[in-house]
């Protein structure tokens, strides 16, 4: 009899839920040298399946200069779930990052966009406005909507159309700025906060033009090379003429922003932008654009499941504060915490998106990590590419883990980053979808209360 009752009890154990508390993080092998502490809850890791972008195109001239801020978000939206064949109905929310249209009147054209890409009335929508961060707070807001157990599945996304929405100024500031000096800075034109990078921290006018030079001769043999296809949705759309009026249809699948023959000879005769000695010009800035992206995210098990290739694996966000003087250095601060958090070192990324707001910013947080060039950008940034405000967060995501797709088992860890205005920064880490730890933390367990004696 009493061995029969402790059968049962042997087999009441192997029956009941593991709990949270009895989880305890295990040691694996990360990258080439550092351990990367990571729990058994395998399943709960927030991946990502799906990453597409439209091309961007430059404001005013460019490939979207007749199209819709709805027409240019529905594509994206469309693709992550016809090319993985999921139900849209499964999609608990769907977030955009977007900057500088009024917020309800982005908000109602994202809803629409929702709808001309087939969701149901039942999925919800919302935006996100963290300026130049925005598309990467939406992908971390739904990661870490998933992470909480609010829903499973989400999208997170971003749009900007430059075309129809400017940057603006504040119209009437309040007379308190004038008594806190970095409430007043939050109003210095972004151009300013450029030159004031490059005069504090001795980045030249030299390095900005090479730095704009290498961003636009990088992206021109990518796209020669057919690499932005695995991330560009093509998008069917107008163009009309300025003199006519007549409208004539076209598929935009191309970035139109890239330079090729950029060189330094040229940019050196360009005039500063912002300042009249100044060392920032249009050449080694941003170029204003239009562009949208979208990132389907999910539960790691929901996607094994479904037996959907898994992208890349989200691991960490940290969103930080710096002088709004300065607010290009924003990534110098961000990535260190974004890494921290992820359990790494900066020496375990293999790849860097940093976007490319200025050169002058752009140089100073690469020189200040201390990050091999050949390893950063590896595909040109926003000074050949163009830098869509709410897009690029989803952009950079997509162009970001394409990229460590095919570069396999050599590129494992890899991060995006921004400077954001008004003085902060933002990164995330992301893992490579297919990454595998060796078996390095296996334990022989002597202790296993069998049910029969064969197993033994």
């Amino acid at each position: 009899m009493e061995k029969a009752i402790e059968r049962q009890r042997v087999l009441l154990d192997h029956l009941q839920p593991i709990r949270s508390s009895s989880i305890t993080p295990s040691i694996c092998l990360a990258g080439d040298s550092s351990a990367y502490h990571r729990t058994s809850a395998f399943g709960d890791d927030v991946v990502i399946v799906a990453a597409y972008r439209t091309a961007i195109c430059k404001a005013k001239r460019g490939g979207f200069k007749d199209t819709l801020s709805d027409d240019l978000l529905a594509p994206v939206l469309k693709a992550v779930v016809e090319k993985t064949n999921l139900n849209p109905n499964e999609v608990g929310d769907i977030v955009v990052g977007t900057v500088l249209a009024p917020g309800s009147i982005r908000a109602m054209e994202c809803r629409m966009a929702a709808f001309y890409a087939g969701f149901p009335d039942t999925v919800p929508i919302r935006t996100v406005n963290r300026q130049c961060s925005s598309g990467l707070q939406a992908v971390a807001d739904v990661a870490a909507a998933i992470k909480a157990g609010f829903y499973d599945i989400g999208i997170g996304a971003g749009l900007e159309l430059m075309t129809v929405d400017n940057i603006g100024l504040v119209q009437k500031a309040n007379p308190k700025v004038d008594a806190f000096a970095q409430a007043r800075d939050c109003l210095l034109p972004m151009g300013i906060t450029s030159e004031n990078v490059a005069q504090r921290f001795g980045v030249t006018r030299l390095e900005q033009d090479q730095a704009a030079v290498i961003s636009h001769q990088r992206a021109a043999a990518a796209t020669a090379s057919g690499k932005f296809k695995d991330e560009i949705i093509p998008v069917l759309t107008k163009i009309v003429d300025p003199q006519t009026g007549n409208e004539k249809p076209v598929v935009i699948s191309v970035d139109d922003g890239i330079r090729p023959t950029t060189n330094l000879t040229g940019l050196a005769k360009l005039k500063p932008a912002f300042k009249r000695d100044g060392a920032t010009t249009a050449g080694n800035s941003s170029q204003v654009s239009d562009g949208a992206a979208a990132v389907l995210l999910m539960k790691r098990s929901i996607a094994m499941q479904k037996g959907l290739p898994i992208l890349g694996v989200f691991r960490s966000f940290a969103a930080v504060g710096v002088d709004p003087a300065v607010m290009g250095i924003g990534p110098a601060v961000a990535i260190p915490a974004a890494v921290k958090s992820a359990g790494l070192e900066l020496n375990n990324i293999d790849l860097f998106e940093i976007n490319e707001a200025f050169a002058s910013q752009y140089v100073y947080c690469q020189k200040k990590l201390n990050l091999d060039p050949e390893n950063v950008n590896v595909n040109g940034g926003a000074l050949a590419l163009g830098h869509p405000l709410g897009a690029t967060g989803a952009r950079c995501v997509a162009t970001l883990l394409h990229e460590m797709k095919r570069r396999g088992k050599d590129c494992r860890f890899g991060v995006i980053s921004m400077c954001i205005g008004s003085g902060m920064g933002a990164a995330a880490v992301f893992e490579r979808g297919d990454a595998v730890d060796d078996l390095c933390n296996a334990r022989a367990n002597n202790n296993n209360n069998f049910l029969s004696k064969d197993a033994k």
